[in-house]
């Protein structure tokens, strides 16, 4: 992998893992455009890292609240503060991770097909307009329940097929439920941070354990640029959210899957 292929991937997949268009989807289809090899699985990693710490860092003041106040909670076996928010990422995150567990070699084998990109690209873009065209209920994140966050968890479970993205359809869900848009945004960002830690997990161990060579040149490039381009398009997207709400990325994904169709179908 040269600089610029580490460069550009590392760039796209710290730009679409927090917007609402699809990482995996993105990360499948520029090399299909470009005809470039498959980046391998240390690569992935470094980009999972990239990202990871991005959202940890910008939200670390949630992120050290939640933790504290969640493992007090659990001492002292009633909720304190944020404690209930600590909770619900837990809940949120569980069937996201038993379905890639269940179905990892079906998601790696059958379903990375760009006909199916296309039509998760198209369907959950739309689903994500509609979303965002209901009569607002304004649900803020202390308004959060279990059901919620079961509700949120299954559609994150989705987005194990490329093309659906994590964070769009989580705040679909979101929104779906009566959450303003801050709010569905904000719930997804921080509910990222345990699931592409375990994501992050598996590749690393699926390192540690083979013989995969890792291209170290090509990880320190991509891990960096995933960083510093998911933390910005985390601070534009959160400022930017309420002025432009989610339709240009609907519209982005309607072209998007005119375009799969087109070229690649």
């Amino acid at each position: 992998m040269d600089f610029f292929q580490a460069f550009f991937l590392g760039l796209l997949q710290g730009l679409t893992e927090f917007l609402p268009i699809s990482s995996s989807g993105h990360l499948i289809l520029v090399p299909a455009f470009f005809d470039w090899a498959d980046q391998g699985v240390g690569f992935d990693l470094a980009v999972h890292i990239g990202t990871l710490l991005a959202v940890v860092l910008y939200f670390r003041k949630d992120v050290l609240a939640i933790t504290h106040d969640g493992l007090l909670s659990l001492a002292k076996r009633r909720m304190i503060g944020q404690g209930n928010l600590a909770w619900f990422l837990v809940i949120g995150t569980i069937p996201a991770g038993l379905a890639g567990l269940a179905l990892l070699d079906m998601i790696d084998n059958e379903l990375r097909a760009v006909e199916v990109m296309f039509v998760t690209t198209l369907v959950f873009g739309l689903l994500l307009g509609w979303a965002d065209w209901l009569p607002k209920k304004n649900r803020t994140m202390d308004s959060l329940t279990w059901k919620d966050a079961v509700i949120v968890g299954c559609a994150q479970a989705l987005a194990l097929v490329p093309g659906t993205s994590r964070s769009g359809v989580t705040i679909t869900a979101g929104l779906f439920l009566g959450l303003s848009r801050e709010a569905a945004s904000r719930f997804s960002f921080l509910l990222a941070i345990p699931i592409i830690a375990l994501a992050g997990s598996v590749k690393l161990l699926e390192v540690a354990t083979s013989d995969i060579l890792v291209d170290w040149s090509g990880f320190l490039v991509g891990g960096v640029t995933s960083f510093l381009t998911a933390i910005t398009a985390i601070h534009f997207f959160l400022k930017w959210l309420n002025k432009i709400g989610m339709w240009p990325y609907v519209v982005y994904r309607i072209i998007l899957a005119g375009v799969i169709y087109a070229v690649l179908m």
